[in-house]
C-alpha cells in the first residue's frame, strides 16, 4: 500500500464516516443544551459544518470519479451500533422525560411570561422525536438498498 492510497482511504473515511456521525452527535448534543436552556449554536453550527465538509467531500469524489470507501471494519459496526442507539433509544427516552418535565412546569408555578420553560421542553420532545424518526427513515432506505421505495 502507498502514501497515496493510504492518506485517499483515511479523508475518505473521515469524510464519509466519522463527519456525519459527528454531525449527528453534534445535533443531539444542541438539543440538549436547548432544552437546558444553554446557548446551543455552537454545537448546532458544528453539526452543520460537518456535514458540509462531509457532503463536499462526497462532491470532490465524485469530480474526480473515485470509487466510494466500502469496506466496513469494527469501528465502523461500533460507530452505527452507537448512533443507532443515541437515536433510536435514548433521544425517545429523553423525549419523554421531556414531556413530563415540560407538564410539570406547565401544572406549577405561574406564567407571567408567555414562553417559559414548560415550551422549550416541549419543543425539545418534539425535536428528539424527529431526530429519532430520521435515524429510522435512514434505517429503512439504507435496508430498502438500491430497489428504492416503491
Amino acid at each position: 500500500m502507498s502514501f497515496y492510497n493510504g492518506f485517499l482511504n483515511l479523508t475518505n473515511w473521515s469524510g464519509n464516516v466519522i463527519l456525519p456521525t459527528l454531525a449527528g452527535l453534534f445535533f443531539a448534543l444542541a438539543i440538549l443544551r436547548f432544552s437546558k436552556g444553554q446557548p446551543y449554536s455552537h454545537a448546532l453550527y458544528s453539526g452543520l459544518l460537518c456535514l458540509l465538509a462531509s457532503g463536499l467531500l462526497r462532491t470532490f469524489e465524485t469530480f474526480a470519479s473515485q470509487r466510494a470507501w466500502n469496506d466496513p471494519d469494527v469501528y465502523w459496526v461500533s460507530i452505527v451500533s452507537f448512533v443507532d442507539w443515541v437515536g433510536n433509544v435514548l433521544m425517545p427516552i429523553y423525549a419523554a422525560i421531556e414531556v413530563a418535565a415540560g407538564g410539570l412546569a406547565l401544572a406549577t408555578g405561574e406564567r407571567i411570561h408567555f414562553a417559559g420553560s414548560w415550551m422549550r421542553h416541549f419543543l425539545t420532545a418534539g425535536l428528539c422525536l424527529l431526530v429519532s424518526g430520521f435515524v429510522r427513515l435512514a434505517e429503512y432506505f439504507v435496508q430498502r438498498g438500491v430497489s428504492g421505495v416503491t
